[in-house]
Formats: C-alpha cells, structure tokens, sequence
C-alpha cells in the first residue's frame, strides 16, 4: 500500500498550491479520502474528506470558499486545491485512506508534503 503526495512548495500569501496523492496496493474506489495537516507545535487536523464515490464533502471552517478536494477513481488520485493561502496554512499536509466496514478497519497515510505560505 502506498499514498505518495505531490505539489507541496513555499507560496506567498494569496497564491494557489494544487497537492495530489497518488495511491497503489489497495481498491481505492472503496476508500474515503481525506487530507489532513499538521503545523508545528500543533495536533494533527482534518483538512478536507471525501466520500468512496465523492458525493459527500467536508471541508474544516478555516478552509471553506478557499480549499476544494476533489478524486479522480479512474487515476486512483485524490487532489486539494487550495486557494487564496495563508500563512496559517503552512503545515505538513498528509494524506488518508480510510475503510471502515463491520470485518474491515483499514486506515492508511501517506509521508506528507510541506506546504509554506510566506511572504
């Protein structure tokens, strides 16, 4: 199993960062996906989620009209668009894949990419 995240980078304020996540090893049409982040000092947080199929979404308040995470089942892809940045988005962003069935419990992370919004 493998979520390898991509399109992380050092932003000024305002601009755009698309961040993918590849995923491999696994049936991930069946899997809910998420992004989450991690700034420093600071707990993990739940960025954004989307569902097997992506007819439900779910944005964190601070992200809401600025972020848009989307997939794309057929590249086995999940993306987050992120928009209008700010400084207090700077964190490690990470990747989740997540099964929850009453004989599956499959919960899977990718390593993180760095995303810096500085002027």
């Amino acid at each position: 199993v493998q979520l390898v995240e991509s399109g992380g980078g050092l932003v000024h304020p305002g601009g755009s960062l698309r961040l993918s996540c590849a995923a491999s090893g696994f049936t991930f049409s069946r899997y809910v996906m998420s992004w989450y982040r991690q700034a420093p000092g600071k707990e993990r947080e739940l960025v954004a989620t989307i569902t097997s199929a992506g007819g439900t979404i779910n944005y964190t308040n601070s992200v809401k009209g600025r972020f848009t995470i989307s997939r794309d089942n057929a590249k086995n892809t999940v993306y987050l668009q992120m928009n209008s940045l700010k400084p207090e988005d700077t964190a490690v962003y990470y990747c989740n894949a997540r099964r929850r069935t009453l004989s599956i419990s499959n919960d899977y992370w990718g390593q993180g990419t760095q995303v810096t919004v500085s002027s």
